[in-house]
């Protein structure tokens, strides 16, 4: 994995959440555990944002902050984050995806998208939510990510190989403890 992005104070300052607070603002606060999502439909996404739930109801004397960024209306986005008990959680539209470019996320490759492995995490994820894909929204074709912000900085980052990667959330806000 290469060097790890760096946005600027201004940048950060710009990226507004739907509770209007910055996410530097927030990341002098506590850390930010900042996911990008792939499209709403996605059956990777929607176990991304179980795997999410779980983690925030896990951890929830933590001083982290989540939040998430997708490509649809903050009404649209805060409907379905509550399907997942994400409710109240802080969110980002992004639906020109200028922040996925930003942040080096680009848009996935055929075996990124469809590969071998992706079909079969697609079945099993599909299996255990007693669910298989759903209608797309946002760009189908956008790769996911994830960022720790501390103190203004990029500190972690996964950026997924394949649609289908299932990340450790814990361990990447791991580098935060003190």
């Amino acid at each position: 994995m290469g060097e790890i992005v760096q946005l600027s104070r201004d940048e950060l300052e710009g990226i507004i959440t739907n509770q209007g607070l910055s996410l530097y603002d927030i990341s002098n606060d506590r850390p930010i555990l900042l996911v990008f999502l792939r499209h709403l439909g996605c059956i990777f996404c929607r176990e991304a944002l179980k795997d999410i739930s779980r983690h925030r109801q896990t951890n929830i004397d933590r001083d982290e902050e989540i939040v998430l960024v997708h490509m649809e209306s903050l009404e649209v986005a805060e409907r379905f984050f509550s399907k997942f008990d994400l409710q109240g959680c802080q969110h980002v539209e992004d639906m020109s995806q200028q922040l996925y470019r930003r942040f080096g996320l680009t848009r996935g490759s055929f075996s990124q998208l469809f590969g071998f492995k992706t079909m079969v995490r697609g079945f099993q994820a599909g299996i255990s939510m007693d669910q298989f894909g759903g209608q797309p929204f946002g760009d189908a074709f956008q790769m996911p990510g994830i960022f720790v912000i501390h103190k203004g900085m990029i500190v972690s980052e996964y950026i997924h190989r394949t649609v289908s990667d299932r990340p450790d959330y814990q361990q990447l806000l791991d580098c935060c403890l003190v």
